[in-house]
């Protein structure tokens, strides 16, 4: 174990010094790639799961709760989720049409959901669990063809160096060791890239809690991209992308929309897009929310998203067991049942450059549009501005029937009388020269 150990850490002083002072970043081909699949996939399952999920009040809990470090450590010593499988995770997702995972590998609660050389406070050591469900996870979705991700969270409520909530003087917080956080970081991340297998993202957040840091990002990011260059960056600052990411990510609103707050100057980016929202109205499981969305709500999130060239990440948090609750479960089957019918108009579709409209979205592939009405607005036709290609052919996708259309300079008018409209998404199909 010691010589393994060692190994480990010379690798990583290698790797890091490496990563060192990096220039502009520059994409490899397989990151470009990776990129276009990711784009291609569309749909993805967000999970918020560690011991916060034991009070059943989300994952910010510590925080809203004021409850003292010390005091909310001990959470680990009763958490134990024998229920859970990964298998029954992964079939559960795919089932839904969604095509990959992003996992919480450690939340601003600073606990590890893996099986970490870096601290004891992780599933492996502190837990009665004694196993690691992140490993068990990764070879269920590299069996299954479902890709992973991993949630990391830059902000730590409770490590000595990150010090939290000290004033930042110089780029640093004044009462913390800000040189042994990043290291510890990096030696986390070269972990969660080098151990795990299929590992295709990193979503961090929590940079919103300190905007005056550096946060080392030139050697974070060139860490990444050395261990794995086909491995998508991103980060959930809700500002513009910073040199070094493959993804640009949007926090409960649609790209461009601010009605959380979360992002009064996030500009659109060129790189891939995702928007992430909750199944209710907590992240983490709550056992009191019942707010949940309907799968109808879900399609329309999906299609709208696409429709704004983005994926569409969305989040359920198990129940500290290890299971998945029923109301997240039946509703996802619905959703899934639509995208195994309809998944031709989302999967490996680029958003149109004709705007949302208020029936709907436009999704494009190729010579091939796809008109979602989702929000009919009545009377005999819909009308789609600014379409320049002309159309060879309009048919219903459900049945391949043909639809009635008119050309004009202005735009495209579809003919809606006597089609009978789906109750979630009446798609048509439009061919062009």
């Amino acid at each position: 174990m010691r010589t393994k150990l060692l190994l480990f850490c010379v690798l990583f002083s290698v790797i890091t010094n490496r990563s060192m002072a990096q220039g502009p970043y520059t994409p490899t081909a397989e990151n470009l790639a990776q990129r276009q699949k990711f784009q291609d996939m569309k749909f993805g399952l967000f999970i918020h799961w560690g011991i916060y999920s034991i009070l059943g009040d989300g994952e910010w809990v510590m925080h809203n709760k004021k409850i003292p470090y010390d005091s909310y450590k001990r959470l680990a010593g009763f958490f134990n989720p024998q229920e859970f499988n990964a298998k029954e995770w992964v079939a559960f997702a795919k089932q839904a049409g969604m095509k990959y995972i992003t996992i919480t590998s450690r939340h601003h609660d600073g606990f590890s959901m893996f099986g970490t050389k870096m601290s004891t406070y992780n599933i492996v050591d502190a837990t009665p669990y004694h196993k690691d469900p992140l490993m068990e996870l990764a070879k269920e979705c590299e069996k299954e063809g479902i890709e992973l991700h991993f949630y990391y969270s830059l902000l730590d409520w409770g490590r000595t160096d990150y010090a939290f909530g000290s004033p930042i003087v110089d780029g640093k917080p004044a009462n913390g060791d800000w040189d042994s956080y990043i290291k510890f970081m990096k030696a986390q991340l070269t972990e969660l890239i080098t151990k795990y297998p299929g590992v295709k993202g990193i979503w961090f957040d929590g940079d919103w809690e300190r905007t005056k840091v550096n946060w080392h990002y030139d050697e974070i990011y060139g860490l990444i991209h050395k261990l794995n260059p086909a491995i998508m960056v991103g980060n959930n600052h809700h500002v513009a992308p910073k040199d070094g990411e493959d993804f640009q990510m949007f926090e409960k609103d649609l790209p461009g929309g601010n009605t959380t707050g979360f992002a009064p100057d996030q500009t659109i980016g060129r790189l891939p897009l995702e928007t992430c929202e909750t199944i209710n109205n907590s992240w983490g499981f709550n056992i009191t929310d019942r707010s949940f969305k309907s799968s109808k709500q879900i399609i329309h999130y999906l299609v709208n998203a696409a429709g704004h060239n983005a994926n569409f990440l969305l989040n359920i948090g198990p129940m500290p067991n290890g299971k998945i609750q029923s109301e997240f479960t039946d509703t996802l089957a619905i959703v899934g049942a639509w995208v195994q019918k309809n998944g031709e108009s989302i999967y490996g579709t680029r958003g149109s450059s004709i705007s949302a409209q208020p029936w709907g979205a436009l999704t494009v592939k190729g010579k091939t549009v796809y008109v979602h009405i989702t929000t009919p607005q009545g009377g005999p036709y819909i009308f789609i501005p600014q379409v320049k290609e002309k159309i060879a052919k309009a048919v219903l996708l459900s049945n391949g029937s043909a639809v009635k259309f008119k050309q004009q300079p202005e735009g495209v008018f579809i003919y809606t009388t006597g089609l009978t409209p789906d109750p979630v998404d009446t798609i048509i199909k439009l061919t062009m020269n």
